[in-house]
């Protein structure tokens, strides 16, 4: 189902703004927190799961934990803008893990990509044996992130 086909109403989005706050949540506790009952509660959660609204769970983890502490993005200008060059590097993206977000934008460049690296002397190796030998890479800036601002995946309901 397309997200056209189906409308968000209040209930929905009450149970949204809960379940971005805080993913593990009981049933009961999540239907206390939206003011309906649990049986009412869970089919709502069922019926967004299944129109695709809900698209997964996860844990988010301190990128220190994980030696990943330095975020870049890297502005990527491709040599050549056809099907097959978007089609092979998108490819390659997806199967390289330092990759947590990759855009295709309008603008001054083709991609938009965002990794995190244990720090500048792994990201140079990253950037000489991943992305610059890519399909299609012919120039790319990096943006080393000094202070993150602000970081959050909850959307505003």
């Amino acid at each position: 189902m397309s997200a056209g086909e189906y409308k968000l109403d209040d209930a929905d989005r009450r149970i949204l703004r809960v379940l971005q706050q805080d993913g593990r949540i009981t049933n009961q506790d999540l239907a206390a927190a939206c003011n309906m009952s649990a049986s009412s509660c869970f089919e709502r959660v069922r019926r967004l799961r299944e129109r695709g609204v809900i698209t997964g769970y996860t844990a988010l983890i301190d990128p220190k934990f994980a030696e990943r502490e330095l975020l870049i993005f890297i502005e990527v200008l491709l040599d050549r803008t056809t099907s097959d060059i978007f089609d092979q590097f998108a490819e390659r993206i997806r199967r390289s893990p330092e990759v947590l977000e990759c855009h295709m934008v309008a603008g001054g460049f083709d991609y938009l990509v965002k990794v995190r690296m244990k720090d500048m002397a792994a990201y140079r190796i990253f950037l000489a044996d991943t992305l610059i030998v890519m399909p299609g890479v012919r120039e790319t800036r990096t943006y080393a992130v000094m202070e993150e601002v602000k970081d959050t995946s909850v959307l505003p309901l």
